[in-house]
């Protein structure tokens, strides 16, 4: 499926604003400023998402998953390298003493960041379609990328679409590149669309 140039640039801008507020809500939670750069934004069929992430991660991921369900229901995942979220821990958690694991406290911290970012973005979703969005708990996954995908593939017996949010995560003079990936039915990415449609 491919989005018109002016549908891009409406998804990109609500985005954009449910990064600000998960932006703003980091900042608030850690006491330091987080900038989430502007998202450059795609979508593939679930079967060409290997493809799309090969390239950014290899080996152990860290992955913060949130099934959701409305109007529009999906999946949600935060996705980073292993390196790169032992960073992000680093970088927002003052009195971490450098390691290059994450123990009990780092996966708990990088679940509620997780949480907080999808919840943001998927709530701005709810809030365009005037609708309610409802959230199981999140869980965080250390796998690998293959681990993951074949998870997401078996039993996807209707034709799902992803729509993949790269952006960086800036702070302390710091970048850790990261993805938003939302799996979603074809009912559910055209209501999406509709609603970015009206945007306009």
């Amino acid at each position: 499926m491919n989005l018109t140039a002016q549908q891009e640039d409406a998804l990109v801008e609500l985005i954009n604003i449910g990064f600000g507020r998960a932006a703003a809500a980091l900042s608030e939670l850690t006491g330091q400023r987080v900038l989430l750069d502007v998202p450059h934004v795609t979508i593939t069929p679930l079967d060409q998402l290997r493809q799309a992430l090969d390239g950014f991660v290899s080996g152990d991921i860290a992955t913060v998953h949130q099934i959701f369900g409305g109007q529009v229901a999906g999946d949600a995942m935060l996705v980073l390298s292993y390196e790169g979220a032992v960073t992000l821990v680093s970088l927002l958690m003052d009195d971490r003493p450098q390691t290059h694991r994450l123990d009990a406290s780092d996966r708990e911290a990088l679940t509620e960041v997780g949480n907080i970012i999808l919840n943001t973005c998927l709530s701005t979703f709810g809030n365009m379609l005037q609708s309610h969005i409802s959230f199981a708990v999140p869980r965080l996954h250390l796998d690998s990328l293959n681990t993951l995908l074949n998870s997401l593939l078996i039993g996807a017996d209707e034709l799902r679409y992803t729509l993949i949010i790269f952006t960086n995560f800036r702070l302390r003079d710091s970048a850790v590149s990261g993805y938003l990936v939302i799996i979603l039915g074809v009912a559910s990415l055209d209501r999406l669309i509709e609603a970015v449609e009206g945007l306009g």
